[in-house]
């Protein structure tokens, strides 16, 4: 498995601490920055090469990170194929990979979570999607409504 790395400054400490928690698990990680602590970063430059390094690999897997989760998540869902969501809890991250087959997971680093950080991270990539009938079919009313906009 390959996984994508991508914060802006609110995220930074927080993707240095994922990135050296999933380097110590042997995961392959791509770190597509920010590469140094700048406040005057923007968020969307960092979603957009997360993004765009998922689609291009399909096998992968993005995690994205900025002060709240939010922005970051609304930019990386701009892309044909993305499909991220915030990672409030281990229970949001396994089920938006069970059920949704979410290729993308956004963190806040200013917000607290519910659960560790790490710990959701980790129940994220640990989950494959069910391909259960009625989550296959809610992916196919999505890529309609892609289609369709």
């Amino acid at each position: 498995m390959l996984v994508y790395l991508g914060a802006d400054h609110a995220g930074f400490t927080l993707k240095e601490s994922v990135k050296d928690h999933l380097e110590s698990q042997g995961i392959a990680v791509e770190d597509l920055g920010a590469h140094t602590l700048n406040p005057n970063d923007d968020y969307p430059e960092f979603a957009a090469a997360v993004a765009q390094a998922v689609v291009r690999n399909p096998r992968s897997l993005g995690i994205l990170m900025c002060g709240n989760a939010e922005g970051i998540t609304i930019a990386a869902n701009k892309f044909d194929g993305i499909r991220a969501g915030i990672g409030y809890s281990i229970e949001a991250a396994t089920t938006m990979r069970n059920d949704d087959n979410a290729n993308v997971i956004s963190l806040p680093g200013r917000l607290r979570t519910s659960d560790n950080p790490l710990a959701i991270v980790d129940a994220f990539l640990a989950t494959p999607f069910s391909n259960e009938e009625r989550h296959v079919r809610r992916l196919k009313e999505l890529a309609q409504l892609e289609n369709d906009n």
